[in-house]
């Protein structure tokens, strides 16, 4: 039985009603949000960075839409593990949904640890470059050890987790992201330090109005 990725029957169906459309009614540009790094990489972590920056959106008038890593594997990707190959299907799952997201008009914000860079540069290459806008929370290991809220590390230390981004599997950090947030004097910024410094991003380059 042949499958979609191989059928030479399958069509492109374009509708009277596109992007441009979409974002004029919502009065906004479409984008994806790609938030990247280790798992515990901030004060709360990449989902709390996720839905502070919804949540600032929300006030502002403008609709987004939060694909959580752990979320999806509850779902979409539930039938996923995290050896190497699982690992790429799930991070282009999550691109071919955001990309999706984008067309209709929101702003996508993905929040996955994707260790691995070519599968980020894939997702990036699925949009018009400038609507990808990869958020690389850049801290270290020892910070996101001594946080450890779901007490990953200490498993993944103890060899009761095998293939733990940051202990024994490899996290490649991003050569060209748009954002990158690190301590500043040793200080991991506050959520609502780091979500300003993102939607002041999307502002900047008018995503937040059609």
């Amino acid at each position: 039985m042949s499958t979609v990725g191989n059928s030479t029957n399958i069509f492109w169906q374009e509708c009277s009603v596109g992007k441009a459309e979409r974002q004029k009614l919502l009065n906004q540009k479409g984008c994806v949000l790609w938030i990247t790094g280790l798992s515990g990489s901030g004060m709360l972590g990449k989902s709390t960075l996720a839905c502070t920056v919804g949540r600032e959106l929300h006030s502002k008038g403008n609709l987004s839409y939060i694909l959580d890593g752990d979320n999806l594997r509850h779902g979409l990707n539930k039938d996923l593990g995290f050896k190497a190959e699982d690992r790429t299907e799930n991070i282009r799952r999550v691109g071919e949904v955001a990309k999706l997201f984008a067309d209709a008009g929101l702003i996508c914000i993905a929040s996955l640890i994707s260790p691995y860079r070519k599968d980020r540069d894939a997702c990036r290459a699925m949009l018009p470059d400038a609507n990808f806008i990869e958020v690389f929370m850049n801290m270290p290991l020892e910070l996101c050890e001594q946080r450890d809220a779901k007490g990953l590390y200490k498993l993944a230390r103890a060899g009761k987790i095998k293939g733990f981004t940051g202990i024994d599997d490899p996290y490649e950090p991003p050569l060209n992201c748009e954002i990158e947030i690190q301590q500043k004097d040793g200080v991991c910024p506050t959520p609502n330090d780091m979500a300003g410094e993102v939607v002041t991003y999307l502002e900047e380059k008018g995503f937040l109005q059609s």
